[in-house]
């Protein structure tokens, strides 16, 4: 990835999926994440809670700093006043930062910018892609004054903080309508929740650039085929 910035890269690797972590085996994750070598798998999906923003606690920084990867870090921060936090993710090596408009509703714009202004702890070269994250009840115009200030807007799927949930319908007219407020902005968009191998197909279709999926590949069996599976049906709509 050297001479190649992360939103490069990800451009590059698009229409993709960012596996999530938080179901692997943790106590074998070493293996599971060498099952995605060889797959075309390039990104890796850390999702942070914090028990406040959304009920869970997953993991924070140490942990996001200690997984051992080739894979761009993709870290999700579903975590209460994130303007205090960043920094500590950014060290931790993400390559990928998203923040929700809802954790910061009134200053998420300062988040941003902060975070526009840091270096990759991997690459100073590379770059951070900046992300904004909104929930299904959030509307899509409300990230229409942000836009300048992201690369990547990602449209959540299910409520966070809960697995085991459906993905939600109305996600579909959600992205059209993100495209169309993105115009030719150079901004990647990434749908995340609820995506399983019975519906990956019917995702594709929506046209994201980036699908995140945890389950689906890290299933305690085949991850590796699991991970061929997704990106093909992924890719074969395109």
């Amino acid at each position: 990835m050297a001479g190649c910035s992360v939103k490069q890269t990800l451009r590059g690797l698009a229409p993709s999926i960012s596996v999530g972590v938080l179901t692997a085996d943790l106590m074998r994750l070493g293996d599971d994440l060498a099952a995605l070598d060889g797959t075309g798998v390039g990104v890796l999906h850390f999702d942070v809670m914090d028990g406040c923003f959304c009920p869970p606690m997953t993991f924070g920084p140490a942990f996001v700093k200690g997984v051992k990867t080739g894979l761009l870090k993709d870290v999700h921060l579903m975590i209460a006043d994130p303007l205090t936090k960043i920094a500590d993710y950014v060290a931790a090596g993400a390559d990928i930062l998203t923040v929700h408009l809802e954790s910061e509703p009134t200053h998420i714009h300062r988040v941003l910018q902060a975070l526009g202004g840091m270096a990759n702890a991997n690459d100073a070269s590379r770059g951070i892609v900046r992300g904004l994250a909104i929930t299904p009840g959030t509307p899509v115009g409300a990230i229409e004054p942000l836009l300048d200030d992201l690369d990547m807007v990602t449209l959540l799927a299910i409520n966070p903080g809960w697995g085991g949930q459906k993905f939600i319908g109305s996600t579909v007219g959600r992205l059209a309508q993100t495209r169309a407020l993105i115009g030719d902005r150079d901004i990647l968009v990434c749908i995340d929740g609820g995506i399983t191998r019975d519906n990956i197909s019917s995702v594709a279709e929506i046209g994201a650039d980036l699908v995140v999926t945890g389950s689906a590949v890290f299933d305690g069996k085949a991850p590796k085929s699991n991970a061929r599976f997704m990106l093909d049906a992924l890719r074969k709509k395109r």
